[in-house]
């Protein structure tokens, strides 16, 4: 009789292709995945049902953070939202002891110059290649050191990114060291203050000659950060509306929670071109419960 059960089973199996489960949705580790010349790893996210053409989203940890604390913290509504709506996810991890992004030096600061964005861009390349991804919707976002790597990533290859989204950042640039130290107390503190041009301009040293678009940008900061200290907010807004050839002076202006003050550049929509979110009373704690919501939908990665 068991023998008969186990042959009826097997049929079944023939007829309808019913077999184990397949494997859910993990984030994995790839090797080999090209240029890496700081010895990144990477880990990808591909949720069980991948959208026909996805989006992808370059999530950047904080220092002495790593690819599954973001994951699986407070990087986790991205996750969520990656099920639902099928993009892909790469994570960067660094390596250094410090677990923090290089955007001090001078190879970190130019395109293709052999520091950690050189990695990162690698790692969107593969992925671009694997999963059939939208190259209009490929974004990034970040938490501090991963914020301010969110800010060099989308100065230095702007033909790459087509919005980015940075909780608790400096500008792009803003870190530049000389003596191969990562950190740079001026920028920390917010003393390092230009004119909106300035900041453009820095930037665009990045990639000399480029003359195309720049990403949008929507910055997010707490007023009370004394890690990265506020003004640095305002030098970022300074610097993306430059860059976007926008005026510093909103578009638009509300309060989508009591303590929040939110600004947009450029136009009033939700994916406006530039858009600043700052958290009255709040340090060195973003992105905070509710907030990554707002991020995916000014990425557009909500369709």
């Amino acid at each position: 009789m068991k023998r008969m059960l186990g042959v009826l089973l097997a049929l079944v199996v023939m007829v309808t292709g019913l077999a184990a489960p397949a494997q859910a949705a993990a984030l994995t580790r790839v090797t080999n995945f090209g240029n890496n010349p700081t010895n990144l790893n990477m880990y990808v996210y591909v949720p069980d049902r991948v959208a026909a053409k996805p989006a992808l989203l370059v999530l950047v940890h904080y220092c002495g953070g790593s690819a599954s604390s973001i994951f699986g913290w407070n990087g986790k509504d991205y996750v969520t939202a990656a099920d639902r709506y099928g993009y892909v996810m790469v994570l960067p991890e660094a390596t250094r002891s410090e677990k923090c992004f290089d955007v001090s030096t001078p190879n970190a600061l130019r395109r293709n110059g052999g520091g950690d964005s050189t990695g990162i861009v690698s790692m969107v390349a593969y992925a671009k290649s694997r999963y059939n991804v939208d190259p209009a919707r490929v974004v990034v976002s970040g938490f501090s050191s991963g914020a301010m790597m969110t800010n060099v990533l989308a100065a230095q290859y702007p033909d790459v990114f087509s919005a980015a989204s940075a909780f608790s950042g400096v500008p792009a640039g803003c870190f530049a060291t000389t003596n191969g130290s990562l950190w740079n107390s001026t920028c920390s503190g917010g003393k390092s203050i230009k004119t909106a041009q300035q900041w453009g301009d820095l930037a665009r040293s990045m990639y000399p000659g480029y003359t195309g678009r720049y990403p949008r940008m929507q910055l997010w900061h707490g007023t009370t950060d004394t890690t990265l200290a506020y003004p640095n907010f305002g030098e970022e807004i300074k610097q993306w509306t430059n860059l976007n050839g926008l005026s510093q002076t909103p578009a638009y202006t509300d309060h989508p929670q009591s303590s929040w003050t939110r600004t947009r550049y450029g136009n009033t929509s939700t994916q406006a071109t530039v858009e600043g979110v700052s958290i009255a009373g709040v340090g060195h704690q973003l992105p905070m419960t509710g907030q990554l919501a707002y991020a995916i939908s000014f990425l557009g990665l909500d369709r």
